[in-house]
């Protein structure tokens, strides 16, 4: 069992434990997506990423609508098995914001990174996400649920 719990503080959009305003922790090792987004965005949720979507009901707006502050929640999948969470740093337009996010790229913190809707319905459904290695957007699609709060 505590090798479970070990793996999910270790998972990169895990839960976590406590961070501080860009998602590392006082030893300054921890690099995780949920901790940085909770910081970040003033929306109080734990557990895994993709968790937040269905955690957000009762407590936060959840819609398919895009708003600076609002985070933006991964679906799992074989890739994220977590989900991923972002907060929204900007709108720029009906297809496409900039997001703040810890560890999209392995142990780092992108900021006013693109994100775009790539979905058939123009519903945020599915994305495509700036990749800073290679310096552009990314060419993999992955589902979203929506976008929770701000409140």
């Amino acid at each position: 069992m505590h090798r479970v719990a070990l793996l999910l503080l270790l998972a990169g959009c895990g839960g976590g434990g406590p961070v501080d305003g860009n998602g590392v922790d006082g030893a300054g090792t921890s690099l995780e997506c949920v901790p940085f987004a909770r910081a970040n965005s003033g929306i109080v949720l734990y557990g895994d990423a993709a968790d937040w979507w269905d955690q957000a009901v009762g407590q936060y707006p959840r819609g398919p609508t895009p708003a600076p502050g609002a985070v933006l929640v991964f679906a799992r999948t074989g890739r994220l098995p977590h989900g991923h969470v972002s907060v929204v740093s900007h709108v720029l337009g009906a297809r496409e914001i900039t997001v703040d996010h810890a560890n999209w790229a392995h142990g780092r913190i992108g900021r006013d990174e693109e994100v775009w809707d790539v979905s058939d319905a123009n519903d945020w459904s599915a994305v495509r996400v700036w990749w800073s290695p290679s310096a552009k957007l990314g060419t993999s699609t992955y589902p979203v649920h929506g976008f929770v709060g701000p409140r």
